[in-house]
């Protein structure tokens, strides 16, 4: 077994090039607009379908680009996206990330009527009065109360990061996403998580700084 040798301030480099090595001849058939997140989300979770099940919305990774550069906060469903998304580079754009599933008034909320904790964080969220970005990795719940929220008049996302995993409305959460007027990146199926929903803001976060 061949040990490849690489400085610890090349990993991550070297990583994306091996993604693009065994992406091949596929890049030629992905939107170059959106090339940086697709390989960002695989380089986080190893799994190359994400080239197939990452859809965007027209303009999408530009749109996710300039909210942020404008000021947009970033809205996530688990502590865990929270925790991922690198709020020092968000917070030089005058953003910040919140989660509000943990709050007390959510859980309280949440108890009284007999939905999920999830659901209420987005009606809190919608309160807030800045540019919102919604990055949701965990709760399909989260995404059928933004669409209510949208359909009620009572939000208008900047874009939704729409890539709840598992099996209970997961798929029909995320097609019901896909067909607001809100601009969207939905990863399709199945699959998606915390990590992955914080790798598209990290994407386009470390794009900007790039620029």
């Amino acid at each position: 077994m061949n040990i490849e040798i690489v400085k610890p301030m090349d990993i991550e480099k070297r990583s994306m090039e091996i993604i693009t090595e065994i992406l091949g001849d596929k890049i030629k058939t992905l939107d170059e607009k959106n090339l940086h997140i697709i390989k960002r989300v695989i380089h986080t979770s190893a799994d190359f379908d994400y080239a197939d099940n990452l859809c965007f919305s027209d303009n999408a990774a530009e749109i996710l680009a300039n909210a942020i550069k404008n000021g947009a906060d970033i809205v996530t469903d688990t502590q865990m996206a929270k925790s991922g998304i690198n709020k020092a580079t968000l917070e030089k754009f005058g953003g910040e990330v919140h989660c509000f599933i943990a709050d007390e008034d959510v859980a309280a909320e949440a108890k009284k009527r007999g939905i999920t904790r999830s659901a209420v964080s987005m009606e809190k969220a919608a309160k807030l009065n800045k540019p919102l970005i919604f990055a949701i990795g965990n709760a399909p719940t989260a995404l059928l109360s933004l669409k209510e929220l949208i359909d009620s008049g009572k939000l208008k996302p900047e874009i939704i990061i729409g890539v709840p995993v598992g099996f209970v409305n997961v798929v029909e959460s995320k097609e019901i996403i896909m067909e607001t007027h809100i601009p969207y990146i939905v990863a399709r199926g199945r699959k998606g998580g915390s990590n992955v929903a914080a790798a598209i803001c990290n994407a386009a976060l470390y794009t900007l700084v790039q620029r």
